[in-house]
């Protein structure tokens, strides 16, 4: 047994947390388990070793680490082309692919996916029903894909230990993972397959090469780097391969070239040869274990069994009195109660204690913080030594590269995947770290596998996420395009056929401080009403005080009729003024409304057309203040002097407007979208009058209804735009309100998941429910503070059953589709600002930008991404923003004061 003293050992060790009297005595409890480099030194000599007694035609009956010939005798060099079919056996899921590789000069490639489940009976079955469900899957998917008029080479990926004679045969070895298929070790798969396939007269396919997953992974990477010679698997499963020079390959005729050899190190150890190094947690693991005296090597690196190795040792210290106050909790008891997500989730040191805490209350374990810090300790011990063990078989690899290549310095790389690797906030870290001590002489470049057993997942995810990424040109072009529409909406002889209609609201003045009195606002404008009371007080102790009640709008009365809807709006009123004791009094009242209106005077408002999920009837081409007045009349109870209708985009200006008088836009970025701003009376042409400022509306939610913008707009925007109350309408509003971005992401999951990316290529029933996805999930999921944990645990509430890469691949998603709306609302932003400072003829522009809505203020990125694009594209502007508060009630209160005050200074 290798031990090594206490204190050079904390040296290296990331855990943060300072280890307190009990935590030392956890310390020295996991000696064993601490390797030093000279140990580690020791292991890739004795690798070295098993790597020549596997290579040789004599020694290798009896070598543990096989060194498997895969046959495959060079890497790609870009000359590849054609279609082709591959199938990829060895994990939860079957997938099947078709794969498309261009000859352009660019190693361009296209794969399309299809994920089937491997159901127990088939991985637990007889190998005949086996083959007949991969032949089943594969004539299903070329089906699907109208592929059965062709004929096509076919790739198997087989991801358990064969003997191969040549590419296109294998007998397998034995079963790893979770398969124990009857009648299936000793013989060839490939001829198993074939034998399936000819059950399927429809298709014609030729098996010309088996693949192991590992060798796959370093195909991949090896596309896209030449360089790329070894090829490595860190997940549930560990191997590695590299590409061995023929004379030293004596279970194969021939000595000129190379061949990529499957070593299958999982076994390394099976022969006794690590005994020194294994713990007795190492043997209780073994034992309790589907193979004992099996993949030993395997069983102390890979994912599968580090949750495990976690809770014995957990186990024992609590039985010692060490943790937990010596109380064994069920949990502690039960075999594989402890996973490597958690062990990953509780190494997240960014995060403090509050993961491990969480998790371990989760498992009724009930930690003090002494414990917290101690299992951290023991989660960071395991899968270190994993890493560090895995790194001396792969330096032992990369020598042998080395010295084959008879050079000093070497320089290669290894491609890489499995979701140790990918998933564990510090493995790879530690890997790269152990491999650069271990092996000084080797320049080493780790590149990870964009899915190595079906040539691309990452390539798929990339190109169903690309067209959301708009490069500076088209963020450009369509802030242009904007420009272009405003100007366009305030011609004359634009009325009715603008798409951004740039609608005149009579607001002529913002206020100036000199506002007072008692005001009524309403705000209609969602699924909730709300009536305010408002009290403006001017002069040295300015201010403004708000009274607001909020009723709720049922989605009868949003669908109903007209005259329903305005009698509920009228009910909430009475209410109200019932409430506040104001029921006599005839206050001024400002109705925010907030739907495009062609506002022929500050308090005549006629409905454009719904939005929001509005449908009440007998309102479009209406004017909404007689319909208010007319409910108001037949319930005859009170009156009010209505003095304005106000859109929101306007209140939340003049609200900013109160607070610094340089803010003369309003942007709008929550459920909806829409700017507003103040415009050279001389530039609008449908309103008398060239002097002074009006405000206009712009509705820019409609731009692009033309088709303008459909050159950016995805496959994605359009199903979600046809599944919309409004089809064709309100485009840009589609891509960058808060009401549409949960479903943009719904629809990409979906795609994703058909294509196998994710939830194991499962569609559940939450995930096919429209709105299921709302956009507070995607400010939740893009928090920087949320471990992936927390993501997990969001969609699991949704009724998505995710693993840790499925929330890595959710939290991009949501990442990219909320980053386009806020560059494309920065766009048209920048677009508006850039016309004020040419209407002011200055060369540097200096002006405020009010703003409200959810997605600005609760989104945790959307503010950021939205202010640095405004600066990008409209470099000629200082913009400041500011937080409005409460623009559709205080705002609706202050344009009606503004209002009473230019009316009364016109009648002076």
């Amino acid at each position: 047994m290798y031990f090594v003293s206490y204190r050079p050992l904390t040296k290296g060790i990331d855990c943060p947390q300072k280890l307190t009297a009990p935590s030392l005595q956890v310390d020295r409890y996991l000696y064993p388990l601490r390797l030093s480099d000279d140990v580690l030194l020791d292991v890739m000599a004795r690798f070295q070793a098993e790597m020549v007694k596997g290579l040789g035609r004599d020694t290798n009956p009896t070598a543990t680490v096989k060194m498997l010939p895969s046959f495959v005798r060079s890497l790609p060099d870009g000359s590849e082309k054609g279609e082709f079919l591959a199938v990829d056996l060895g994990g939860s899921q079957f997938r099947a692919h078709q794969v498309k590789v261009f000859d352009d000069g660019r190693q361009s490639s296209q794969l399309e996916s299809k994920s089937y489940p491997t159901p127990k009976e088939v991985t637990q079955g007889n190998g005949a029903e086996l083959f007949d469900y991969i032949a089943d899957c594969l004539s299903d998917f070329m089906e699907t894909r109208n592929l059965k008029n062709k004929k096509l080479p076919l790739g198997f990926t087989f991801s358990f230990p064969c003997r191969q004679t040549k590419l296109e045969e294998g007998v397998l070895l034995a079963w790893t993972k979770h398969f124990r298929v009857r009648g299936v070790q000793d013989t060839d798969v490939v001829s198993s397959l074939r034998r399936a396939l000819q059950k399927h007269q429809d298709i014609d396919v030729d098996v010309l090469a088996l693949v192991n997953d590992t060798v796959g992974t370093m195909m991949t990477c090896g596309y896209d780097d030449q360089r790329c010679e070894v090829g490595l698997i860190i997940g549930t499963g560990t191997n590695a391969c590299y590409m061995e020079e023929m004379r030293h390959i004596s279970l194969v005729e021939g000595d000129e070239g190379r061949m990529c050899i499957n070593t299958e190190w999982g076994a390394f150890g099976d022969d006794g040869a690590l005994d020194d190094l294994r713990t007795e947690f190492d043997r209780e693991l073994d034992l309790g274990s589907l193979n004992p005296g099996k993949q030993l090597f395997e069983k102390m690196i890979s994912s599968l069994y580090l949750g495990e190795l976690v809770r014995l040792i957990l186990l024992k210290m609590t039985k010692e009195g060490l943790l937990f106050n010596g109380k064994v909790s069920t949990a502690l008891l039960t075999k594989g109660k402890i996973e490597m997500k958690h062990v990953s989730a509780m190494e997240k040191y960014k995060e403090g204690l509050s993961n491990t805490k969480e998790i371990l209350t989760g498992l009724n374990l009930f930690p003090s913080e002494e414990d917290c810090v101690a299992v951290q300790h023991v989660c960071t011990i395991v899968s270190f030594r994993s890493a560090n063990l895995c790194a001396a078989a792969l330096a032992a690899i990369l020598t042998r590269l080395r010295e084959n290549k008879k050079l000093l310095r070497m320089r290669t790389t290894v491609g890489i995947d499995g979701g140790l690797y990918k998933t564990h906030p510090k493995f790879a870290k530690r890997l790269h770290k152990a491999v650069r001590r271990l092996v000084p002489t080797c320049d080493v470049r780790f590149l990870l596998s964009a899915g190595g057993s079906g040539r691309g997942a990452r390539r798929r995810l990339d190109a169903a996420l690309a067209p959301f990424l708009l490069p500076p040109g088209t963020l450009r072009e369509v802030r242009d395009k904007m420009r272009a529409e405003l100007e366009y909406g305030l011609k004359r002889e634009a009325q009715g056929k603008a798409t951004v209609k740039m609608l005149p609201t009579y607001v002529c003045g913002t206020p100036d401080g000199t506002e007072k009195g008692k005001f009524l606002a309403l705000d209609l404008g969602g699924t909730n009403f709300r009536v305010l009371l408002v009290k403006i007080k001017s002069g040295r102790r300015r201010s403004v005080q708000m009274y607001n009640k909020i009723f709720a709008i049922p989605l009868e009365i949003m669908q109903g009729t007209g005259e329903e809807l305005f009698d509920h709006i009228v009910q909430c009123i009475a209410e109200f003024l019932e409430y506040m004791g104001i029921k006599g009094a005839r206050l001024p009242l400002g109705f925010t409304f907030s739907f495009p209106c062609r506002q022929a005077s500050i308090d005549k408002g006629t409905l454009v057309g719904w939005t929001k999920g509005f449908k009440a009837t007998d309102c479009e081409g209406e004017d909404v203040v007689d319909m208010l007045r007319e409910a108001i009349r037949r319930r005859n109870e009170f009156d009010l002097d209505i003095v304005a209708v106000v859109n929101d985009t306007v209140g939340t200006m003049m609200t900013c407007g109160y607070e610094d008088p340089n803010c003369e836009i309003g942007l709008i970025a929550g459920t909806g979208s829409n700017v507003c701003y103040m415009e050279d009376m001389k530039n609008i042409e449908i309103v008398e009058g060239n002097e002074g400022k009006m405000c206009i509306n712009t509705e820019w939610g409609a731009f692009g209804d033309n088709g303008c913008i459909d050159y950016i707009r995805t496959k994605y925007d359009r199903e979600v735009d046809e599944g919309s109350l409004n089809p064709g309408k309100q485009r840009y509003e589609k891509m960058t309100s808060g009401m549409y971005l949960g479903e943009i992401v719904r629809q990409i999951l979906i795609d994703l998941t058909k294509q196998g990316l994710l939830f194991r290529g499962h569609i559940s029933e939450s995930l096919r429910k429209r709105g299921i996805f709302e956009t507070k999930f995607l400010s939740q999921i893009e928090s920087d503070r949320l471990a992936l944990l927390q993501v997990r645990r969001i969609l699991q509430q949704l009724g998505l059953d995710s693993t840790c890469d499925d929330s890595i691949i959710v939290k991009e998603v949501c990442g990219v589709v909320s980053t386009r709306a806020a560059r494309l609302c920065g766009a048209g932003l920048a677009a508006v600002v850039e016309k004020k400072r040419e209407n002011r003829g200055v060369e540097r522009l200096q002006i405020t930008v009010g703003v409200d809505g959810t997605l600005y203020k609760l989104h945790p990125h959307f503010s950021t991404v939205l202010r640095e694009t405004v600066k990008e594209l409209a470099p000629q502007c200082d913009v400041t923003f500011m937080l409005s508060e409460d623009g559709s009630g205080k705002g609706a209160a202050l344009i009606t004061a503004v209002a009473k005050r230019l009316h009364n200074v016109g009648q002076k």
